[in-house]
C-alpha cells in the first residue's frame, strides 16, 4: 500500500508525499454502550486507511480517492459540506481544525486503504484519524492525541451526519499492538488489557449486507436511551446517563410504563456488566467464559436492542454449535457488516470454508472473511 500511495501521489501532484496510516477496529464486547457513557473494549486491527499528503503554497485542497478513482478540489477558505460523501470525512476534519482556531493552507491528498467499507470496522473513523494526524504533523499544530480523537468524532457528527460515540476514533488513534482498550466513555480513562487469546484468533465474517436502516436507526437508538434516562430522572434526579442505571430501577419504573424503552435500556445496562466480566476473563485467559459473554451480547443486540438482521443472526447461529468457536456476535452499528468470532487457530480454515458455503447458498450473498491481528494506532509511516 505504501508504494502505491507514493506512486499515485507522485503521478497526480508531481511531488513526494508524507505517508500516514490509521487502523480500523474491532470491539470485543460493549456495543452501543459508548454514547451511553458506558464501557467498551476495542482494539485496533491490521487493516488500515492510508493517506499521502503534501503542502501547497495556495489555498487549494485536492483530494484523490484511489478506490473511486475520483479527484475533487476545494478552497480551504470556504469549507462546507460536499455532495460527494467520501470527501466529507476529510473536509469535516479541516472544518474542526479551523473552528478550533488552527490555520491551514492548501494541501494535496491521496487516500486508499484495506479497511472494508460498511463492514462495521470503522473505516470512517480511520479516515478521520489518519487525516487529522497527518494535518497535525504537516502543519506542526502540536495537538495532543486525545484532542484529535474528539475533533475527529465531531467531524463525523457535523459533516458525515452520524452521531457516533467516541470509541471508534479512540481505538483507531490510541490502539496498541496485542492489547485491547478498556475505555470508560464517561471519563475517557482507559487501560490497556493484554489480548492473550490462548490458541484462539479473531475471525471476522463480513455478511456483505448493509441495510438502509443503519444510520437512521442508530440515531433512533440514541434517542430511545435518552428517553429512558429522562423517565428515570423523575425518580432519581442524580442520574446522568444509562451508566448510572441498574436493572432494579428499570424494572420498577420503565418495564410497565414503556416496554420498548425498557428493552433498549435493559440491553445497555446488561452489556456494561458483561463487559466488566469479559475484562476479567480476558486477563485470566479464560476464553470459553469470555466467549459465552460474547454470545450473550449478540442475543441482547438482536432481541432487546434490535440492531441485528437476519444475515447476522444466521452467521452467529451457524457457529454457535461449533466447539471450535468460543463466542460470536454482530459488531458495529448493526443492520449488516461483520460478525466477530473467537475461533481455535487449528480450526479456522475449515470453519471459513463451511460457513462460506452454507451462508452463500442460504442468502445468495458473498461471504468474505478476515483474520484480525490487534495492531498499533495511527502513525506516520517512513
Amino acid at each position: 500500500m505504501f508504494e502505491s500511495i507514493v506512486k499515485t501521489f507522485t503521478e497526480k501532484y508531481n511531488t513526494t508525499p508524507r505517508i500516514f496510516r490509521s487502523p480500523g477496529r474491532v470491539n470485543i464486547i460493549g456495543e452501543h454502550t459508548d454514547y451511553n457513557e458506558g464501557f467498551v473494549l476495542p482494539g485496533a486491527i491490521n487493516k488500515h486507511i492510508w493517506v499521502g499528503i503534501g503542502k501547497r503554497n495556495d489555498n487549494k485542497i485536492n483530494l484523490f480517492a484511489s478506490d473511486f478513482n475520483e479527484l475533487h478540489s476545494f478552497d480551504v477558505t470556504t469549507i462546507q459540506r460536499s455532495s460527494v460523501q467520501w470527501t466529507n470525512y476529510i473536509l469535516g476534519v479541516v472544518d474542526q481544525l479551523q473552528k478550533a482556531g488552527y490555520t491551514l493552507t492548501g494541501f494535496n491528498l491521496v487516500i486508499d486503504g484495506d479497511v472494508p467499507v460498511g463492514a462495521g470496522l470503522s473505516s470512517s473513523a480511520a479516515v478521520e484519524c489518519a487525516v487529522i494526524y497527518a494535518l497535525n504533523e504537516l502543519f506542526a499544530l502540536h495537538i495532543d492525541k486525545l484532542k484529535m480523537v474528539h475533533m475527529a468524532q465531531k467531524a463525523e457528527h457535523t459533516f458525515a451526519g452520524v452521531q457516533c460515540g467516541i470509541m471508534d476514533q479512540f481505538a483507531s488513534m490510541m490502539g496498541k499492538k496485542d492489547h485491547v482498550i478498556k475505555l470508560d466513555c464517561r471519563s475517557l480513562s482507559y487501560e490497556y488489557i493484554p489480548c492473550n487469546l490462548e490458541g484462539y484468533k479473531i475471525v471476522l465474517f463480513n455478511s456483505n449486507v448493509k441495510h438502509n436502516l443503519a444510520s437512521t436507526e442508530y440515531n433512533v437508538r440514541r434517542q430511545q436511551c435518552e428517553q429512558g434516562v429522562h423517565m428515570l430522572q423523575q425518580f432519581y434526579p442524580e442520574i446522568k446517563s444509562l451508566r448510572d442505571v441498574n436493572m432494579k430501577m428499570l424494572d420498577e419504573h420503565i418495564a410497565v410504563a414503556d416496554p420498548l424503552i425498557y428493552q433498549r435500556c435493559k440491553y445497555v445496562v446488561e452489556e456494561n456488566a458483561r463487559l466488566l466480566m469479559a475484562c476479567d476473563y480476558l486477563t485470566k485467559g479464560n476464553i470459553p467464559a469470555l466467549g459465552k459473554k460474547i454470545f450473550e451480547s449478540h442475543e441482547g443486540l438482536s432481541k432487546d436492542y434490535e440492531v441485528s438482521c437476519k444475515e447476522l443472526d444466521f452467521l452467529v447461529d451457524l457457529v454457535k454449535i461449533n466447539p471450535a468457536v468460543a463466542g460470536a456476535r454482530m459488531m458495529g452499528g448493526g443492520f449488516g457488516g461483520c460478525t466477530i468470532n473467537l475461533v481455535k487457530e487449528d480450526a479456522i480454515e475449515k470453519l471459513i470454508d463451511s460457513v462460506k458455503m452454507i451462508y452463500e447458498k442460504e442468502t445468495r450473498l458473498p461471504l468474505t472473511s478476515y483474520i484480525a491481528e490487534i495492531d498499533n494506532g495511527t502513525s506516520e509511516v517512513n
